[in-house]
């Protein structure tokens, strides 16, 4: 089992989260504004302005093991959805520490977890970049096919 990380190493964590991301919101002119989410404890947001999807915004959650991700890909298909499912299920297979999911509503989602062991600043930017980049590489194709004739 993962190590449990007690109220003070959150704290510690949850501080340098905090500092991290003011400093990607700083230097990368993607970041269109970076926040805390005022109902939950312990809970961001990093919203990008993409070029295939308007905007996309990644959800960070510090828990006392992990630090989970996700962000909204689209809503659930109109058509076409056994197509949509395969191709997105495919992508698993390429994709590093996130995967597609079905969530509220039938939307697909992208998320994924670390282990707070391995939490860095590095670690952090790279799942942030990794997550805007799968958005943007799969949605043309993906909204192209759950909403094929609306194109």
């Amino acid at each position: 089992m993962s190590e449990l990380f007690d109220s003070g190493a959150l704290t510690v964590l949850e501080r340098q989260v905090d500092e991290w991301l003011s400093a990607m919101a700083a230097a990368n002119p993607v970041v269109s504004a970076v926040g805390r989410d005022d109902d939950m404890p312990r809970r961001w947001f990093v919203r990008m302005r993409g070029e295939a999807k308007e905007v996309t915004t990644v959800w960070l959650s510090l828990g006392q093991r992990t630090l989970r991700y996700e962000t909204y890909v689209m809503p659930a298909p109109e058509e076409n959805r056994a197509e949509l499912y395969e191709q997105l299920l495919r992508r698993n297979e390429r994709l590093v520490g996130a995967h597609f999911s079905i969530g509220v509503e039938n939307a697909v989602f992208l998320r994924g977890e670390l282990p707070l062991a391995v939490l860095s600043e590095a670690e952090l930017d790279r799942v942030i970049g990794s997550l805007y980049a799968y958005v943007e590489q799969c949605f043309p194709s993906a909204i192209r096919i759950g909403f094929a004739s609306r194109f």
